[in-house]
């Protein structure tokens, strides 16, 4: 174990060659007074792979609660006593949130919405969205829509979906504890269309949901596997009336080892702060993931919970000297 940061070095910085699953077990593995060194080299990692550029992004949930799925963490299912009611919003407040993104500077905007899948209504609702949102405001537009069928994935890239988010959310061998309504193999099917089709893939995943650091490990490789352009990385924030309402908080030292081990697995990735951050790591640990691997960040409020001020990200990364990344359309 004493030597992975030196082997991480030459195989990652130098040959950007991403780490396998045994080495970033060791990675985990490293002790508190090793995670300054640890950080330090995913930062140059993501300096020479990706550049000093951060991407900014802005969500939105069309259809909030309601959901028939049953993930454990997640207070929009059906199934559980969440106070989360379903709701939709319409054409003129999607198109508000997207001009309220693109004034922070994002480059952009995902429309999310809890559900299995889209049926036909919101397949609707989402083209009549992104039409909208294209006529009044110059930004990206993203989608996350649970599972989709081939028809779905090639009407969505005919929209103008610039990026289609789908998280594994787990490690597959942890993903039953997470998911029993659905399969890691469905999620993954989904995953291999959307990159296939030519929108870029944004999968991650939620790490302190009482899964091993192996497990963590094995997320990371299996995403790495997957070769997705964007890894959002959200921390637990138990939700009450989940089945994991009651887990403890993500320790944070943890959480920056895993911070930069995902950046070690994927050192191109665009690897993106999401949801729990703010409580698992505070300011302090903010700082310290944009200077371990981080190199984009969602602003604002997350689909049920509460985010850091916008005002507050962009001024961090000021302070860093991080430049904001200009829009650049792809499609």
């Amino acid at each position: 174990m004493t030597d992975i940061l030196e082997r991480a070095r030459t195989k990652v910085l130098d040959d950007g060659e991403g780490l396998s699953y045994d080495e970033l077990v060791e990675v985990l593995q490293l002790p508190d007074d090793q995670i300054p060194e640890l950080l330090q080299l995913a930062h140059d990692v993501r300096m020479k792979h990706c550049g000093p550029e951060v991407e900014v992004e802005g969500i939105i949930s069309l259809k909030t609660g309601g959901c028939p799925e049953d993930c454990h963490f997640c207070s929009q299912s059906g199934q559980f006593t969440s106070p989360v009611r379903s709701v939709w919003l319409d054409i003129p407040q999607l198109v508000k949130a997207a001009e309220e993104t693109a004034a922070t500077g994002a480059s952009e905007f995902c429309i999310v919405a809890a559900v299995r899948g889209p049926d036909e209504r919101l397949m609707s609702q989402v083209r009549d969205g992104i039409k909208a949102i294209q006529a009044a405001v110059d930004i990206n537009v993203a989608c996350s829509l649970g599972m989709l069928t081939q028809q779905q994935v090639d009407d969505l890239r005919e929209m103008g979906v610039h990026r289609y988010n789908h998280n594994l959310e787990a490690a597959k061998s942890y993903f039953p504890t997470v998911v029993t309504t659905h399969s890691f193999e469905e999620r993954w099917e989904t995953c291999e269309m959307v990159r296939e089709s030519g929108m870029e893939l944004c999968c991650g995943g939620l790490v302190g949901m009482g899964e091993s650091l192996e497990q963590r490990a094995e997320l990371a490789a299996q995403l790495a596997e997957l070769g997705p352009h964007e890894v959002p990385l959200n921390f637990l924030n138990p939700r009450p009336g989940t089945p994991f309402g009651d887990l403890p908080i993500m320790d944070s030292a943890d959480a920056l080892r895993t911070i930069a081990a995902f950046r070690l697995a994927m050192p191109r990735t665009v690897l993106r702060y999401a949801g729990g951050r703010e409580l698992t790591l505070g300011d302090l640990g903010t700082r310290d993931g944009l200077l371990g691997g981080i190199n984009a960040v969602i602003v604002g409020n997350y689909l049920t919970t509460l985010g850091r001020d916008a005002d507050e990200d962009l001024a961090l990364l000021t302070e860093l000297k991080m430049p904001i990344k200009e829009l650049a359309k792809t499609l």
